[in-house]
């Protein structure tokens, strides 16, 4: 049989870039020649160039090919083309405007047997249709996102959920949600909600959906996926549980990781909020004087404060002796680590000295933690984050939340009360074997034979189907 030939196409952001990676990665180990096809952020983002130039690096059997910007036009509120659109309209406009230079590059490829999108590459599916190429998406979130975005989707106006305020919504193969906990542009029914809900109605357009997650971690809403109850308007296409894809890890001399040698067995509290997660200098330092006042050791992730209307801009390294409270760093050296910006997470969550994850709730990190066997808290930010946020919490049971994420500030002391409750008390050993349970399950499901195994291995099957004329 000829070798298959896919073209993944992952559109913007490092957070949905990494776990396609990985998905490449599975296709290569099943026989197919694997092209990623990169689009280039709107603003220059060094994160992003580090990301490919590790990638390309430590993957030289994927093809990795940046596709040539598209023709220049000034995006919506712009003058001179310096853009005041909010940033999720600049992404939609980017990706729309990415969609010739995308239909070039595949008619110029002597053969594509799929095209494989993220959930925000909607517009790709018309370049699939004109080209008569199979498309499916990976969804880079969880099964239970994807059940309540399903339903979502065909609310396809700008309306929102703003009447219902903190009033509960029901979705099948949910538990039961705050409107509040929904995509803020959703929930308060802004301007930006329409090119998202537009985005996920065409999610059900597609050849089949593989989704990062793992059948046991998330059964409900797997089931009400397989039986078409979140698309009550149109048939569901196939859905393939193929996770959790995580990154491997393997960065080997990073100075965090040589203090976390030092630190005793499961000691540790590691904070990190993700590529774009950032805080007021006020919310810092609550931060700070909770941690020192825990008594705990910590590992802590800190990137510069950012402007809330320039999301795209690239931050400067924070300056920690302005940012966090006096005297903090001194204090707190022989218990905590303040790392700039990045940290190499895979290897720091995996670390024996890791005890506890502080996160943002993103889908990458989720999986990562829960790999790793760690006991999530739960502060969400952004996107889909309140979402994962409630299903972590409610349905796996493998986290607790930060209280006040949804207010104006997370006060110190419950900073202080949630890290010690997580180390010291019997609930949060009770948390962490929960965790250790739900890492076992992971590792079985990718293994051959496994839930997830079987899934993708169901999926090629599926696509030879699809493909044949």
């Amino acid at each position: 049989m000829t070798k298959r030939s896919v073209v993944l196409y992952p559109g913007l952001g490092v957070g949905h870039l990494t776990p396609m990676i990985e998905l490449a990665k599975v296709f290569l180990h099943h026989g197919a020649a694997v092209t990623v096809a990169l689009v280039e952020p709107p603003t220059k983002s060094p994160d992003f160039s580090a990301v490919v130039a590790r990638a390309a690096a430590s993957n030289p059997s994927v093809t990795f090919h940046v596709l040539p910007p598209p023709a220049p036009a000034d995006p919506p509120g712009s003058e001179g083309g310096t853009s005041s659109a909010h940033h999720i309209v600049v992404m939609f406009d980017h990706l729309k405007a990415m969609v010739p230079p995308l239909r070039d590059f595949l008619r110029s490829l002597p053969a594509v047997d799929a095209l494989v999108l993220d959930m925000f590459c909607g517009d790709a599916l018309d370049v699939a249709a004109e080209l008569k190429l199979p498309v499916f998406y990976f969804y880079a979130s969880g099964a239970g996102d994807l059940a309540v975005f399903l339903n979502l989707g065909r609310m396809a106006t700008s309306t929102g959920f703003a009447e219902h305020g903190d009033s509960i919504v029901s979705f099948p193969g949910a538990p039961p949600l705050k409107a509040s906990d929904l995509p803020k542009e959703i929930s308060e029914g802004s301007p930006e909600a329409k090119p998202i809900l537009g985005s996920l109605y065409r999610l059900a357009e597609a050849d089949g959906i593989l989704v990062n997650t793992f059948e046991s971690l998330e059964t409900r809403a797997v089931r009400a996926l397989r039986e078409g109850l979140c698309v009550p308007d149109r048939s569901t296409p196939p859905v393939y549980c193929i996770g959790p894809l995580v990154s491997g890890g393997g960065e080997k001399e990073h100075e965090c990781l040589r203090w976390l040698d030092k630190q005793p067995e499961n000691s540790v509290v590691f904070l990190s909020f993700g590529s774009m997660g950032t805080f007021p200098k006020q919310q810092l330092e609550e931060i700070a004087i909770g941690l020192e006042k825990s008594g705990q050791r910590f590992l802590w992730v800190v990137r510069s404060p950012r402007n809330p209307e320039d999301m795209l801009r690239p931050l400067p390294e924070p300056d920690l002796d302005a940012l966090l409270p006096e005297g903090f760093l001194g204090r707190t050296k022989d218990t905590g680590l303040v790392l700039k910006s990045w940290a190499p997470q895979v290897d720091v969550l995996r670390h024996r000295a890791t005890g506890a994850f502080v996160t943002h709730c993103g889908w990458n990190s989720t999986l990562e933690g829960i790999t790793a066997g760690l006991p999530l808290l739960c502060w969400p930010l952004y996107a889909e984050q309140r979402t994962n946020k409630v299903f972590i919490v409610e349905e796996m049971k493998l986290g607790v939340v930060m209280k006040g994420y949804d207010e104006e500030l997370v006060k110190a002391e419950e900073v202080e009360t949630k890290v010690r409750w997580v180390m010291e008390s019997e609930g949060g050993q009770a948390l962490k074997k929960r965790v250790a349970e739900a890492k076992g399950r992971a590792i079985e499901a990718i293994e051959e034979g496994g839930s997830s195994h079987a899934a993708f291995v169901e999926f090629l099957k599926d696509l030879d189907n699809v493909s044949l004329p």
